[in-house]
C-alpha cells in the first residue's frame, strides 16, 4: 500500500503516459484507475471493481439518456431539418446587413434544440449555412468563424449530452441542469447575433445583404418549422414540468425526430440502419469513456485527492472566487488540447468536490464549466469544432477559421463573466421546477 498523494500523482503520471501513447481516454482511465486501486487497497478490490463497474454503469437507468440522445442527433442529421432552419433565417434576416450570418446563428441554436452534439451542429450548418454565405460573397473568414462557433450552441442548448454527462458523473438532476442550460444558450444566441452585427458593421464587404424575402415567402418558411418546436418544446416541457425523466425524454426526442423524418420522407430504412448504426458507435465509445471516468472517480475518492486539494487551496488563502477563477482558466488552457469529453470526465471529479466545498452551487457550477469546455471547441490548436469545419470547407484554412472566430471567443468571455456576476441566469428557470 502507498500513500493516497502519491498514488494520484502516480494515476495522473499513468494516464498522460497512456495519453501520449495513443491509448483511447477511456481505457485509459480505466486502466489507470484500476492501477491506482490495486497500488492502493489491494488487487482484490481492484478485481472486484473492474467486473461491477461495467455493469452497473451500463444497467443504470439513468444511463439510457446518453444512447437515445445521441440517436437523436444522428438521425436529425438525415431529416433536413437543418436546412429548412436556416431558409426560415435566410428569409427573415438575410436581407440584413450580416443577416445570412445571423441566420446561421439562429438555425445552429434551432437545430442544437433536437440535437445536443456540436460536432453534429456544426457539420450540418457547415453543409447548409457554409455555401449559402460564400454564394452571396461573404468573407470566407467571417462564414466559417460563424458556422463553427454557431456549433458551440449544441453543447449548451438542452438536451446536452455534456450537461447530461456532468450530472451522471456527479449525481446531480439532469433535468435541472438541462433547463438550467436555457437561458444561457439564448444569451450566447443574442451576444453571438451582436458579434456578427459588429463584424459587418465594421467591413461591409465582408457580410454583404441578400435579397429581400417577400412577406409570403417569409411566411410559408415558417411551415417547416413545426417538428423542431414541437419536439423541443415536448423534451422541454416535459422535463420542466416533471412528465418524464430525463432518459424518457431522450426517448421521446428520438422517437419524435424518427417519425418527423418518416412522414416527410426523408428518413428511409436505409436512412435510420445509418442513423442508429452511427448512434451505436459513438454511444459505445461515450460508454467506455463514462466507465473509465467513474473507475478513475473511485480511485481518486480511495486517495483522498480532492480533499487534499481542497485543504492546499485554503492554505494559499485565496478567496472563494479567486480559486474559481483559477480552475476556469485552467478548463480554458485544457480546452486548447483536450476533447470536450475529455475534458469533463478527466477533471470533474477533482473540481466538483472543491467547488462544492468551497459553497458554488452544483447546477450554477456545472453549467459554467460546460460554457468554459465549449470555448475550447473553437481556440487553437485543438478546437474540433474548427478541424471538423475544416474538413468540410477545405478552400479556408485553419489559421482564417480562427481568426474568424475570434469575435465569438471575445463574446463567449463575456458571457462567461456575466453568468459568473449573475448566477440568476442560471439558477432562476431551475428553481421555479417542481
Amino acid at each position: 500500500m502507498i500513500d493516497g498523494g502519491l498514488a494520484a500523482i502516480g494515476g495522473f503520471v499513468a494516464l498522460f503516459v497512456l495519453a501520449v501513447l495513443r491509448v483511447p481516454v477511456g481505457f485509459a482511465m480505466l486502466l489507470a484507475g484500476l492501477g491506482g486501486i490495486a497500488a492502493t487497497v489491494g488487487i482484490g478490490p481492484a478485481a472486484a471493481i473492474a467486473l461491477q463497474s461495467p455493469l452497473r454503469t451500463l444497467t443504470a437507468h439513468d444511463m439510457l439518456l446518453i444512447p437515445m440522445f445521441i440517436a437523436m442527433s444522428a438521425l436529425a442529421n438525415h431529416t433536413g431539418l437543418g436546412r429548412e432552419l436556416y431558409g426560415a433565417g435566410q428569409a427573415w434576416a438575410g436581407h440584413r446587413r450580416g443577416g445570412l450570418g445571423l441566420a446561421t446563428i439562429l438555425a445552429s441554436a434551432g437545430f442544437a434544440g433536437i440535437c445536443g452534439s456540436s460536432v453534429a451542429s456544426t457539420a450540418a450548418m457547415a453543409r447548409v449555412a457554409l455555401p449559402e454565405m460564400r454564394a452571396h460573397g461573404y468573407a470566407p473568414r467571417l462564414a466559417a468563424g460563424t458556422v463553427a462557433a454557431g456549433g458551440t450552441l449544441g453543447i449548451l442548448i438542452p438536451p446536452s449530452l455534456v450537461l447530461a454527462l456532468y450530472g451522471l458523473l456527479t449525481e446531480q438532476d439532469i433535468g435541472k441542469l438541462f433547463i438550467a442550460g436555457l437561458l444561457p444558450g439564448l444569451l450566447a444566441v443574442v451576444l453571438y447575433g451582436l458579434a456578427v452585427s459588429w463584424v459587418a458593421r465594421r467591413d461591409p464587404g465582408a457580410a454583404p445583404r441578400a435579397p429581400r424575402t417577400p412577406w409570403r415567402g417569409r411566411l410559408a418558411s415558417l411551415r417547416g418549422l413545426w417538428a423542431v418546436l414541437l419536439i423541443f418544446t415536448g423534451i422541454i416541457g416535459g422535463l420542466y414540468l416533471g412528465v418524464f425523466a430525463p432518459s424518457e425524454a431522450g426517448a421521446m426526442g428520438a422517437l419524435g425526430v424518427a417519425v418527423v423524418g418518416v412522414v416527410r420522407g426523408r428518413l428511409d430504412a436505409r436512412a435510420v440502419r445509418a442513423g442508429l448504426t452511427e448512434a451505436a458507435r459513438t454511444a459505445a465509445s461515450v460508454m467506455v469513456v463514462l466507465i473509465g471516468a467513474l473507475v478513475f472517480g473511485y480511485f481518486l475518492a480511495l486517495t483522498r485527492a480532492p480533499q487534499m486539494l481542497v485543504a492546499m487551496l485554503a492554505d494559499t488563502g485565496l478567496p472563494p472566487w479567486g480559486v474559481m477563477a483559477a480552475m476556469l482558466a485552467g478548463y480554458l488552457l485544457l480546452g486548447c488540447v483536450l476533447d470536450t469529453l475529455a475534458m469533463i470526465v478527466l477533471t470533474v471529479p477533482i473540481t466538483y468536490p472543491v467547488a462544492m466545498a468551497l459553497g458554488f452551487d452544483p447546477i450554477w457550477f456545472g453549467v459554467v464549466v460546460t460554457m468554459t469546455v465549449e470555448i475550447g471547441l473553437i481556440t487553437p490548436p485543438y478546437g474540433l469544432n474548427v478541424l471538423v469545419l475544416n474538413t468540410i470547407a477545405r478552400d479556408v484554412g485553419l489559421i482564417d477559421i480562427y481568426r474568424g472566430v475570434a469575435p465569438f471567443v471575445c463574446v463567449d468571455l463575456v458571457r462567461l463573466i456575466l453568468i459568473c456576476l449573475l448566477p440568476g441566469i442560471v439558477l432562476w428557470l431551475p428553481s421555479t421546477m417542481g
